[in-house]
């Protein structure tokens, strides 16, 4: 039924169901599942009047707010495809990835950490860049912007749009269309966009909310960004599936996470191991009521059992692990709230309902219990592929099977432990980073010969990012030049930590950069 596995479908259900419950609160705006409901069909209204078609698909570059949510589902009530954009993206990161999903109206809130967006994709006068054929934007920011349609002159617009022919549209939405498309670095360098449906929305979400214990009545601290999955999906979606609060913050910085804690009875907080680690040695974490606190759900990095046990001693009764990809709609695995510390810290959990897990050896065939392998999905949550690129999509989902790069090993009980990123992916603080894409940017500095991008541990990001490079024989580079030279050209999170001068790259008897021998050979 579609009641059951569309997204516009699901908050109908939650507006019927529970009208006078909270639904969004994003500082002094307080939305009921009514409210919210109306506020999303006036949203969707306006994506009729303004031309957008069934399919079309929507950016939306923007923080974390009531707006974010609202225009995403207004977008999928009205049968577009929601197009997040990492709000770290510069320039050029966001202008290849919308042309790329073919994105034509944008909503975004310029000045946003202090990024003009607007000017960085060439839509204010004046720019100095070239803006991308036939994308028009619509900001969120009070008052009017060069080059942008305002918020509430794009809901206006949709006065003229009846009850029925939205009706009309939103009946027209089946669970097996595109819902999203969520963009992914690849090891190439060049970001892939990850194709999944209401249903796979939907299935994938609730599951994920049956394991780790998501219910009516709870209050959901989302500050994983909502261009994220595990924001967007495991946040916005698992929130309306379960009727809970959604708490927006648009970015962590630990007094204010404790301080809507405080004020809000937060008890869900899900997470990089980050935010917990900070929490936790926060001078002014005494000075704050953290009490209403009920569940943590974490992953993204290696957790240490010791963690766990802070965690659950000091701020949460409950703690869980899992691990997904943006391909499989978020979620792979997940702990329960009855898992040890043990369990949760060293594993990911078992899969979620409707999902398979295998680890096979080099022949492709699966291996015992507890031997290493790679890891294949298979299930619901698969994406459809990516977009408009048959070969990747051939090469990452094959007989059915995802093939996540990634490596682990599965026990006895059924339980996945992650054993290796997929090939040479680190996260920090939640984000995936590929060197590949840092190395090319590195490689733009004139002075550079070579460069090559590792992650190592870091005590409060999980991993950070350092890279070797070797000058060009007779030009002068320092670390803080290159590390200027990224910033420029990429999202924070990518920039390297630390950058370390050599004269030459180990390499194997292939010819190719021994990164093993490379990690040992030379600190900073």
């Amino acid at each position: 039924m579609n009641e059951d596995l569309t997204i516009p479908a699901v908050l109908a259900r939650a507006v019927r169901e529970h009208p006078d419950a909270e639904a969004v609160v994003d500082g002094p705006v307080r939305l009921t599942y009514a409210r919210l409901g109306a506020r999303v069909r006036e949203a969707a209204k306006a994506f009729v009047a303004a031309g957008v078609r069934h399919g079309d698909r929507i950016g939306i570059w923007a923080p974390n707010s009531h707006r974010w949510v609202v225009t995403a589902l207004g977008a999928l009530t009205a049968g577009a495809v929601v197009v997040p954009v990492n709000t770290r993206y510069k320039g050029d990161e966001a202008r290849w990835m919308l042309g790329r999903g073919g994105v034509r109206l944008l909503f975004t809130e310029d000045g946003f950490l202090g990024n003009g967006y607007l000017a960085m994709l060439g839509l204010t006068p004046g720019a100095g860049v070239p803006a991308p054929p036939g994308l028009t934007a619509v900001t969120y920011d009070a008052g009017p912007r060069p080059g942008a349609t305002t918020w509430e002159d794009f809901l206006a617009a949709g006065a003229s749009v009846g009850d029925e022919e939205l009706d009309a549209r939103t009946a027209a939405v089946r669970p097996g269309d595109v819902a999203d498309i969520l963009f992914t670095s690849g090891t190439t360098g060049r970001s892939k966009g990850a194709m999944c449906t209401h249903a796979q929305d939907v299935r994938t979400n609730r599951a994920w909310a049956d394991r780790t214990g998501l219910r009516h009545g709870d209050r959901y601290l989302i500050v994983n960004p909502l261009f994220h999955s595990f924001g967007y999906k495991a946040g916005v979606f698992a929130c309306l599936i379960r009727a809970a609060t959604m708490v927006l913050q648009p970015v962590f910085e630990a007094g204010e996470t404790m301080r809507l804690i405080e004020a809000e009875r937060i008890t869900v907080l899900p997470g990089a191991p980050t935010i917990y680690i900070t929490m936790l040695d926060a001078p002014e974490r005494a000075r704050h009521d953290l009490s209403s606190l009920r569940l943590a759900v974490t992953g993204a990095s290696v957790v240490p059992v010791a963690l766990v046990r802070r965690m659950r001693a000091e701020l949460f009764p409950e703690v869980v692990t899992a691990y997904g990809l943006t391909e499989s709609c978020g979620t792979v695995t997940a702990c329960s709230v009855d898992d040890d510390d043990r369990t949760v810290a060293t594993t990911s959990g078992r899969p979620i309902e409707g999902v398979e897990v295998r680890v096979t050896g080099a022949d492709g065939a699966p291996v015992p219990a507890g031997e290493d392998g790679e890891i294949l999905v298979r299930g619901h949550n698969v994406m459809l592929g990516y977009l408009g690129d048959e070969a990747a999509t051939a090469d990452a989902v094959r007989d059915g099977w995802l093939v996540t790069g990634d490596r682990g090993r599965l026990d006895e009980r059924g339980y996945l432990t992650i054993t290796g990123r997929s090939k040479d992916m680190y996260v920090t603080g939640g984000f995936n980073v590929y060197p590949a894409e840092v190395e090319q940017a590195l490689a733009g500095h004139d002075a550079v010969a070579e460069a090559v991008v590792t992650g190592v541990p870091d005590a409060r990001m999980g991993e950070v990012g350092r890279a070797y490079v070797v000058p060009r024989p007779g030009l002068a580079v320092t670390p803080e030049d290159l590390i200027g030279h990224c910033r420029e050209r990429l999202a924070g999170f990518k920039v390297p930590r630390e950058i370390v001068l050599v004269g030459t790259l180990p390499r194997n008897a292939t010819g190719k950069i021994d990164k093993a021998a490379l990690a040992g050979s030379a600190k900073p």
